[in-house]
C-alpha cells in the first residue's frame, strides 16, 4: 500500500507541476503572441478551467497520500525532507485555494461579461500566484531529495 501512495503521490505531482510547465512555457506565452485580448482570454479561461479540475484532483490525491506516507511512517520517523514538503504542499494548497476563490472565480465573470479588461487584470493574478505555487512545488521536490 505505501508504493501505491507513493506512486499515486509522484503522478499528482506530475500532473500538477507538469501542467503548470505546459501552460507558462508553451500556451501562455503563444496565446499571448497570437491572439486579440478577447479569444486568448476566452481560451485562457476555458483552458483553466479544464485544467484546474486535474489541480483539485492533484491536491486530494497528494494530500492523502502524502498523510498516509508520513502516518505509516511515523510522524517522528519520517525524513525532515517529507516535514518540509508537507509544510511547503500545504502552502500550495492555501495559494491554489485562493486562487481558485479568488482571482479566478473574476475572471470566469469578466470573461462572461466580455469585460476584457478586468479579465486581464485577474489574469495577470492567476499568473503571479501559478508562478508562486510553481516555485513552492520545486522547493517541495528539492526538501525531499536534498534535505535529510
Amino acid at each position: 500500500m505505501l508504493m501505491l501512495s507513493k506512486f499515486l503521490h509522484l503522478a499528482a505531482a506530475i500532473i500538477w507541476l507538469g501542467g503548470v510547465v505546459f501552460m507558462l512555457t508553451s500556451l501562455r506565452p503563444v496565446a499571448i503572441a497570437q491572439l486579440q485580448p478577447s479569444a486568448r482570454l476566452t481560451l485562457l479561461s476555458a483552458v483553466l478551467v479544464r485544467f484546474f479540475v486535474l489541480v483539485w484532483v492533484s491536491v486530494i490525491a497528494l494530500l492523502l497520500t502524502g498523510l498516509h506516507m508520513m502516518i505509516s511512517t511515523g510522524m517522528g520517523n519520517a525524513p525532515k525532507g517529507w516535514h518540509w514538503m508537507l509544510g511547503l504542499g500545504l502552502a500550495m494548497f492555501a495559494v491554489f485555494g485562493h486562487l481558485y476563490f479568488g482571482p479566478f472565480k473574476r475572471l470566469k465573470r469578466a470573461v462572461a461579461r466580455a469585460d476584457w479588461p478586468r479579465a486581464s487584470v485577474h489574469l495577470s493574478n492567476i499568473h503571479k500566484l501559478v508562478v508562486a505555487n510553481f516555485c513552492l512545488g520545486w522547493a517541495a521536490v528539492a526538501a525531499v531529495v536534498f534535505v535529510s
